[in-house]
C-alpha cells in the first residue's frame, strides 16, 4: 500500500493553508497514495497561542473538516487531517484533534492529544496548555487496502512520540504522527524517538510533519518520513512543503514479527 506524509510550511491564513494543502494531496493521490497524512496544524500556524481559538469547530461542523471530508471522497483517499483545534465546554480552551476520513468522506476516528508539550531554553517557550486541554483515549481505526491487507492504524500526535507506553497500548500496524517538531528537539530527537518507536512495536510509522520558518518566526525541524518495522527510514524529505511517497507491506510486517517475535515475549 502506497502511503504519503505531506510536510507543509504552513502560514497564518487559513484559506491559503488548505489550498496547498489541497494541492500536495492530489499530488500525492497521482501517485497512487491510498493514505494521507497531513502535519500538525496544517490549517493554521498563528502568531499566538489564542489564535487557535479563533478557527477552533466543533464535532461535525466547520470548514476543515468539510476540506477534509470532501478531499477524502473527491480523491478516493483516506486522509487524515494532521491536527485542528476543535472547541469544548470551556471558551478559552480547545482540544488540539487529529481526524481520520474514508475514500467515502466519512469520518471514521477522532484523537484528541493526550500530551501537551512544555519545552523553555533561551527565546523559545513552549506550553500548551495555555490554550490547549488534553484528551484521554488512545484511538486506532482498520484500513483495508487495495491488496486485501487489513491494517490497524494507530493515532499520535507530536510530542506524544516521548510516551512509548502510549504505542504500546495502541497494537498496530501503523502508527501516524503529524507534527509541529521544533528546530531545537527535531534536530535532538525526532528520527531517533521515530524509529525507536517502529522498532519496539514492530510497526510502520509515518510521520506528516512541518518544515521550515513559518510566518510567526517559528523554525520547525521536518524531515517527514517512512519508517519500517525493521527501523528503516524507507523515505524522507529535510524542509519545504512536498510529498514524502513510501510503501507498505503486510508481509514485511508479518515477516519482521515471526522472525524476531519480540511482542510475544512481553512480560510487562
Amino acid at each position: 500500500m502506497k502511503v504519503a506524509a505531506i510536510q507543509m510550511v504552513s502560514g497564518t491564513a487559513l484559506q491559503s493553508n488548505l489550498d496547498t494543502a489541497a494541492r500536495l494531496l492530489a499530488q500525492a493521490a497521482a501517485q497512487g497514495a491510498e493514505l494521507a497524512v497531513l502535519p500538525e496544524y496544517f490549517c493554521v500556524m498563528g502568531l499566538r497561542d489564542t489564535d487557535k481559538l479563533r478557527i477552533q469547530e466543533t464535532a461535525g461542523a466547520g470548514v476543515i473538516q468539510d476540506f477534509l471530508s470532501y478531499w477524502a471522497h473527491a480523491l478516493g483517499l483516506w486522509i487524515v487531517g494532521g491536527t485542528l483545534p476543535m472547541a469544548t465546554a470551556d471558551p478559552g480552551r480547545a482540544r488540539n484533534c487529529s481526524l481520520a476520513y474514508a475514500p467515502s468522506g466519512q469520518r471514521v476516528a477522532r484523537y484528541d492529544k493526550i500530551h501537551l508539550f512544555r519545552f523553555a531554553q533561551g527565546l523559545e517557550d513552549y506550553d500548551e496548555t495555555r490554550v490547549l486541554e488534553p484528551g484521554a483515549q488512545p484511538v486506532r481505526f482498520e484500513l483495508a487496502s487495495r491488496d486485501g491487507f487489513v491494517y490497524t492504524v494507530g493515532m499520535s500526535i507530536c510530542y506524544d512520540l516521548r510516551f512509548p507506553e502510549l504505542y504500546r497500548a495502541l497494537k498496530a500496524d501503523l502508527l501516524l504522527v503529524p507534527s509541529a517538531f521544533t528546530y531545537t528537539t527535531g534536530q535532538a530527537h525526532w528520527e531517533v524517538l521515530l524509529r525507536a518507536r517502529a522498532i519496539e512495536n514492530q510497526a510502520y510509522v509515518l510521520a506528516a510533519a512541518q518544515g521550515g520558518t513559518h510566518e510567526n518566526g517559528r523554525r520547525t525541524w521536518g524531515r517527514s518520513m517512512l519508517v519500517d518495522p525493521w527501523g528503516k527510514v524507507l523515505a524522507q524529505q529535510e524542509e519545504g512543503g512536498g510529498v514524502v511517497m513510501g510503501e507498505l507491506s503486510g508481509e514485511t510486517l508479518q515477516d519482521v514479527r515471526g522472525r524476531l517475535p519480540a511482542l510475544s515475549h512481553r512480560v510487562l
